[in-house]
């Protein structure tokens, strides 16, 4: 922590000014140099509310998923796989055809005006049109999630090289926490009292804030970075299908892919046995969107510390690769545990831990392998892999789940544990691979350097 008050005292020429206690006070937190203390802080509040307006969605999400019967979920699975599928084709041509900040605001914008309509369609449905209208929310938030989220980190890593991303994606995961924290306690303080309705406007209104973050950010990334700042703004260009041209013929994103690939299966296997938890513990749909709305509540907390206080210290001294293999490693003694002895209790402690190692740890690690590949990578190749491979691994998680129906909770266990084994050996391989190309990188700057 006392890196970050060193660094901030040294403010270069170039950097905006910032008043001295907002930047004192993120000295404490963080190791920030001065130049970097706006771009930090719009990045900060940019995915704050882009989180706060997903988790005021996500109980409801989980609850009309219920309401519409558990066994309903693997076709709200495959529906979300062929969203996505058919969603990266536009997304790419916007990609390809404008700047930065502008694609970026088009895409939430649409996506604000989609919740808007659903909040139409809810107020206006009878009860037996509102499981239809549940349905195709279940498919169309886990698009929205998706999207959103992979469209904010690769503005992250087009914005902050591989060092700065060591210092910084752990606080910034932060800020997603502290949303997610703020947007489950609205739920839990007010699904009884008003209607679901109201909080999708809400929630609407929030990606409005982060479309200005946008727009902030881009300007002050100019001032933080060297000549790369230059291009930042201007299109990226390309072949439309690069996403997933690029994934499939280079050895390091195909990785990538396998990586997510066998965390969203063995997620979605564990997804799977939480519901059915809810499904059989709660006949009430209010109750149901508070226990889904309590989970978050307790993985975003234990979520928050690990980010503040160990997130920047694991990946200093741990470095990428052993760093990113922590959540496989934890995922195949805990499957191992449910394996041995099975509980309603372990299920859910086990799902709240996996969430929060994810988002504390292995997510602000996964982004940091997009830093030392081409931009082009980072926003094409980058989201195929987090939307189209992503709702893949979830796809072959409820086959699985539906395949053992009427298993045991002990055989799912066995079932996960081969997959969590192969995810950590994939794991060990991109984090050094990581390391070698951030290396590499650095020496050719250093070279190329006057």
């Amino acid at each position: 922590m006392q890196a970050g008050a060193e660094t901030l005292n040294a403010t270069p020429p170039q950097a905006d000014h910032v008043p001295d206690e907002p930047r004192r006070f993120l000295g404490g937190l963080v190791a920030v140099r001065a130049s970097e203390v706006a771009a930090l802080t719009y990045a900060w509040l940019y995915i704050l509310a882009v989180l706060m307006s997903y988790y005021i969605m996500r109980p409801i999400r989980d609850e009309m998923g219920v309401a519409g019967g558990v066994k309903n979920l693997t076709w709200l699975f495959t529906g979300t796989l062929v969203a996505m599928i058919a969603l990266n084709v536009p997304f790419g041509a916007l990609v390809r055809a404008l700047p930065r900040a502008r694609f970026i605001a088009i895409t939430y914008r649409f996506f604000a005006a989609n919740i808007l309509a659903f909040a139409l369609a809810l107020w206006l449905a009878d009860r037996a049109q509102a499981v239809w209208v549940g349905r195709v929310f279940f498919i169309w938030i886990s698009v929205f999630n998706l999207f959103v989220v992979s469209i904010f980190w690769a503005m992250m890593v087009d914005t902050f090289d591989s060092e700065q991303s060591k210092r910084l994606f752990g606080f910034i995961a932060a800020g997603a926490t502290v949303g997610a924290l703020i947007g489950s306690f609205v739920v839990v303080a007010l699904a009884k009292h008003v209607p679901q309705t109201a909080l999708l406007v809400g929630a609407a209104a929030l990606l409005e804030v982060a479309v200005f973050c946008v727009r902030r950010l881009s300007t002050r990334a100019k001032a933080m970075r060297r000549e790369e700042a230059a291009t930042a703004d201007e299109r990226v260009g390309g072949s439309l299908w690069a996403g997933f041209v690029k994934t499939f013929s280079s050895p390091y994103l195909l990785n990538t892919a396998l990586f997510l690939l066998l965390f969203s299966l063995t997620s979605t296997l564990l997804y799977f046995e939480v519901a059915d938890v809810a499904a059989t513990a709660y006949r009430d749909r209010a109750a149901r969107t508070a226990f889904f709305a309590d989970i978050d509540l307790a993985v975003n907390v234990l979520t928050l510390l690990v980010q503040l206080f160990a997130t920047a210290p694991l990946l200093r001294r741990l470095g990428v690769m052993l760093t990113f293999a922590l959540l496989p490693a934890a995922s195949v003694l805990g499957f191992g545990y449910l394996a041995l002895a099975p509980s309603v209790a372990a299920i859910v402690a086990f799902q709240v831990f996996r969430r929060a190692a994810n988002f504390a740890v292995a997510r602000p690690t996964r982004e940091i392998l997009y830093t030392v590949v081409p931009r082009e990578d980072r926003y094409k190749a980058k989201s195929f892999i987090d939307t189209v491979v992503y709702r893949l691994g979830d796809q072959l998680g409820a086959w699985s789940s539906d395949l053992g129906h009427g298993l045991s909770h002990t055989a799912l266990a066995v079932l996960a544990i081969p997959l969590s084994v192969a995810w950590l050996v994939g794991s060990l391989w991109l984090g050094r691979r990581q390391e070698q190309l951030a290396a590499s990188n650095t020496a050719q700057e250093a070279g190329g350097a006057p």
